[in-house]
């Protein structure tokens, strides 16, 4: 039946009807719209963030103001602050980029692979390439200690969720016997350290890509737990 308006009957060619209709349709581009200014932004911030790991990995994170971070990612040094009000800011969007990513890494390999050697590997995998090609090899995503208080609990407390994560994959080939019975916690954050500390000896250009250290690591760490 014809929607009424009042004591109007409004059918579906009546003004009212395609006003909504219009309005439905203009909030749909609007929203698409959004989502691809959205998605620009996400692009530039994470553009800034490799150009400002790249400096970090070159002068240190102490050493590096934002002009130098805004002359590396090609932007005026007030663009650079639109996107980021402070280096801190950067550091943090880092850190919880990278670990936002290994968790993501988790849960696709606990998604698609039910046995824990392929499951590890993978999640190894996914960490030296985040570390090490996306964030170009810097480690500022380790250096928690230089966040203010409130930015370093938030991190802190992504990162025990990422190493709960990959411990729980370390526990279960234990008790499948897919790997030598151990401490679970321990061997956890020695694979994690062994990970975390490529981003300071690896240098972009230099012989092994991102990819075959990943491959590599890979390899050796998940053979290493086998009995």
């Amino acid at each position: 039946m014809p929607a009424r308006r009042g004591g109007q009957r409004l059918t579906a060619g009546a003004p009212g009807a395609i006003l909504r209709t219009v309005v439905r349709k203009s909030n749909v581009g609007s929203n698409n719209a959004g989502e691809r200014r959205a998605r620009r932004q996400l692009a530039t911030r994470q553009a800034i963030l490799r150009a400002a790991a790249g400096v970090f990995r070159a002068r240190g994170f102490a050493a590096t103001g934002m002009r130098e971070i805004a002359e590396a990612a090609d932007l005026s040094t007030a663009n650079l602050y639109y996107y980021f009000p402070s280096k801190a800011d950067i550091l943090y969007f880092c850190q919880d980029h990278s670990v936002g990513r290994m968790l993501e890494a988790v849960r696709d390999a606990g998604r698609d692979v039910a046995e824990p050697a392929e499951r590890l590997g993978r999640v190894v995998t996914a960490h030296l390439l985040c570390t090490l090609d996306e964030l170009d090899g810097a480690a500022a995503h380790t250096e928690v200690e230089a966040l203010p208080d409130n930015l370093r609990a938030k991190i802190v407390a992504k990162r025990d969720r990422y190493e709960r994560a990959v411990r729980a994959i370390v526990a279960d080939g234990m008790r499948r016997g897919t790997f030598a019975a151990s401490d679970a916690a321990l061997v956890t954050r020695a694979l994690l350290g062994a990970c975390n500390w490529t981003t300071r000896w690896y240098r972009p250009g230099g012989r092994l890509t991102p990819a075959r250290i990943a491959e590599t690591y890979a390899d050796y760490l998940v053979r290493g737990l086998l009995p």
